[in-house]
């Protein structure tokens, strides 16, 4: 059996060298790749870098956080969790809303479904699919349904009803907070977010929420690092969600 003391020594036996050199480089190559991912994530400083919008979103909580903080704590969510996951939808929100209208967007999704026009929609920007697939879990949560909040697609008379129904929802943030709550809710059951640490569930959450928390566990988490988040309507620099979620999260004094 070969003893190797000194790096020195594996030049002695070019096969033990090798693989002793390989492993060498594949550490210093995960070393760097996780050293450069933290202090690339910890040099941006996203209320620099969104200026006016992230104001613009400040200002949005600051003039709605008694009425949202309410409606979260009915059904014990704290406040800077929930918010978190919604934040950069704000920002972007605020970079938009002069820059697009969504009139025929709407028509047509009230007519055609969400095949020919899936957009995003309020201060949540929300999606209807998104609105879609929350309805559909509404008879998991037997409060939200005795209360009358989110019907489901048996509850109208005709497809064009419902879909209308879910873009008038989206379009107030009194409303949106609903499909928030249920959001955060339906992972907790589906995932088990509630047993995760604190980092963890925020990265978690906002990932499942601006991707698709009907996606596979494994699959929402591998893309918590990605960069497909801008609020450009085209092109533009793009930016992890959870990592700004989670700056906001760690950096603001809402409670």
């Amino acid at each position: 059996m070969y003893s190797v003391k000194y790096l020195s020594d594996l030049d002695f036996n070019p096969v033990i060298g090798k693989f002793f050199r390989s492993r060498k480089l594949i550490i210093i190559f995960f070393l760097l790749f996780f050293s450069i991912r933290i202090v690339e994530a910890q040099s941006l400083v996203y209320p620099e870098i969104f200026g006016k919008d992230w104001l613009k979103a400040e200002r949005f909580l600051n003039e709605n956080r008694d009425w949202i903080n309410i409606s979260l704590q009915k059904y014990n969510i704290p406040y800077k969790e929930a918010i978190s996951v919604i934040f950069p939808e704000l920002v972007r929100y605020s970079a938009l809303q002069d820059k697009i209208e969504i009139t025929l967007l709407k028509a047509l999704y009230i007519n055609l479904g969400g095949e020919y026009a899936n957009f995003s929609i309020g201060h949540f920007q929300m999606k209807p699919s998104f609105a879609e697939k929350i309805r559909e879990s509404i008879n998991i949560f037997p409060e939200f349904e005795s209360r009358g909040y989110l019907k489901d697609r048996s509850s109208y008379d005709d497809v064009k009803s419902y879909r209308a129904s879910i873009v008038e929802d989206l379009e107030k943030p009194e409303t949106e907070i609903l499909y928030l709550i249920m959001f955060i809710k339906t992972c907790e059951k589906q995932f088990g977010t509630e047993m995760m640490k604190e980092d963890e569930k925020i990265r978690f959450l906002a990932t499942a929420y601006n991707y698709g928390f009907w996606m596979e566990k494994d699959r929402i988490v591998s893309m918590e690092d990605k960069k497909y988040f801008s609020t450009s309507l085209a092109g533009g620099v793009k930016y992890s969600y959870a990592d700004i979620s989670e700056f906001w999260y760690k950096t603001s004094s809402g409670r």
